[in-house]
């Protein structure tokens, strides 16, 4: 395809992985992660996320609270706060290592080694930001869905179920990954471009080649 270069698919692993960069920071600070509404009391909507809970009435509106001990937070909880930082940082150093790589960016001029080495690097950061975000998102909603079908809680108790911030995490980590992949896919690609001109080898052109020698000699 003529529209599909090194240059278009490294500047399409860059626009996604940016994407993804942005929407798991969203994800990492949104108090969406898990929804409560309470058939007794339906004026009330309980909203919780990594770093606050927060309730929404129709008389005040929306009321957040910061948790006040981060030892008193759930283990998955914790695990998902970290993570998620991970994933943000890495996903950052992704975009600064991969961006001086692209070609066309006045930066590393002359060293085509070095820039194949920081797309490289950029597709890998890229991954583990991806990972990264996938994992905690993976985690509160397996622990969501084993509280909802706890039999021990009386069924007139409300329960927490799947939050947007879920689906966005999703999103974002799958973003993460899909860039990485464009990232080592624009890689093979300019070292298809850029391969050396192949040389016959055969025993067939070999033996052609000798014998327009022979006759050259006749």
């Amino acid at each position: 395809m003529v529209f599909l270069t090194p240059i278009v698919m490294q500047r399409t692993a860059l626009f996604v992985t940016f994407g993804g960069v942005v929407t798991s920071l969203i994800t990492t600070f949104l108090p969406l992660w898990k929804t409560m509404n309470s058939d007794l009391n339906e004026v009330e909507n309980w909203f919780s996320g990594l770093w606050h809970t927060c309730l929404y009435t129709e008389e005040v509106g929306v009321q957040c609270k910061a948790y006040e001990s981060i030892m008193g937070l759930p283990m998955d909880l914790q695990i998902s706060r970290v993570l998620m930082l991970v994933s943000v940082g890495t996903g950052c150093s992704a975009l600064l290592a991969a961006i001086p790589g692209l070609e066309g960016v006045g930066m590393c001029v002359g060293q085509p080694g070095l820039k194949r080495r920081l797309l490289i690097l950029g597709g890998v950061l890229s991954w583990v930001s991806g990972l990264t975000t996938l994992a905690p998102v993976s985690l509160v909603a397996y622990t969501t869905v084993v509280d909802f079908w706890d039999e021990g809680f009386p069924d007139v108790m409300p329960r927490w179920e799947y939050g947007e911030a879920m689906f966005s995490g999703w999103f974002g980590g799958l973003a993460l990954v899909i860039g990485g992949t464009l990232f080592f896919v624009a890689v093979c690609m300019r070292d298809y471009d850029q391969r050396p001109a192949s040389v016959p080898n055969s025993p067939q052109a070999k033996h052609r080649t000798k014998h327009y020698l022979k006759t050259e000699v006749l």
